[in-house]
């Protein structure tokens, strides 16, 4: 049962480290927490469902999709919300205070479009194979989750580390002005960090859905609470922080409803969140701000 355990908790905590990713990206970048990330989630599961349903397309090609509209949606969120706000030099809070109305907006818009009940993926969408080896139940669900979470991961890590474009946005996250004066287009750039953060998102709602088989308008709200814990519990704009807090919040969900009891779920990964945080508060790869007189 441990083992099994293990498995299901590597599939949950890989989607939300993928959430957490083009959360923490955003932080990063642009210096903003966007909290109408949820919505973009949402987005994503909604674009998959009805490229499933309406187009009849494979569930890749639905995942192609889903990544297109939400960085789309998240690179319209920067243009004509975003932008205008750096350009203004608006304080922190005002562009959290404007992508909470954008989430507003969207979800109002899926509830208006599809209604408020929870739709699901038609049957034999994804292959119903699995894999028993030693007593352990692995799905084609569970494999794809993990699998594809694994690239999008080395992709990312490796293009920012080894990429012109990879050392152009490490230059901006640290000082948009110094990267500015070396030449460097910032705009350009926060909007391009814009659209992968956003298309990561829809693709961690494409997961999600799959794994819970469900698509509801709200089904992103939870996910951003989650996606909050998760890059502050790795450090604010560390990627890495990111993949290790998904998986810890992933693995404790998991334990915690199979030894405890599904009602402890979230009182015990926030809990052990809450604890990590006592003993180190900047997050476990985040770095404390010096303040000098």
């Amino acid at each position: 049962m441990f083992a099994q355990q293990l498995i299901n908790a590597l599939s949950l905590g890989s989607v939300y480290a993928l959430f957490a990713l083009g959360f923490t990206l955003i932080f990063g970048v642009l210096g903003v927490i966007n909290l109408a990330h949820g919505a973009v989630f949402m987005v994503g599961a909604y674009a998959a469902l009805q490229a499933v349903v309406l187009a009849e397309l494979p569930i890749w090609a639905a995942l192609v999709i889903a990544f297109i509209i939400s960085g789309l949606v998240g690179l319209a969120i920067d243009i004509l919300v975003l932008s205008p706000l750096r350009k203004r030099d608006a304080p922190h809070l005002i562009p959290m205070i404007a992508t909470i109305g954008v989430a507003i907006m969207l979800n109002s818009a899926a509830q208006g479009l599809f209604g408020a009940d929870t739709l699901r993926f038609p049957p034999g969408v994804v292959p119903d194979g699995s894999i028993e080896a030693g007593g352990l139940h692995i799905t084609a669900v569970e494999i794809g989750i993990i699998a594809l979470t694994i690239v999008i991961m080395v992709v990312l890590l490796l293009g920012l580390r080894r990429t012109s474009i990879g050392k152009a946005l490490r230059a901006v996250a640290e000082s948009p002005r110094a990267a500015a004066l070396l030449g460097i287009d910032v705009e350009g750039l926060f909007r391009k960090t814009s659209f992968v953060a956003a298309a990561l998102g829809g693709v961690a709602g494409v997961l999600i859905s799959l794994y819970a088989n469900a698509v509801y308008p709200l089904m992103g709200q939870p996910m951003l609470h989650k996606g909050i814990a998760v890059i502050i519990l790795g450090g604010m704009g560390d990627i890495r922080g990111a993949l290790i807090g998904g998986l810890f919040l992933g693995f404790a969900e998991v334990f915690a409803v199979a030894y405890i009891g599904s009602t402890m779920r979230d009182a015990v990964a926030f809990g052990l969140l809450f604890l990590i945080l006592l003993v180190r508060p900047t997050g476990l790869f985040g770095k404390a701000n010096e303040r000098k007189a």
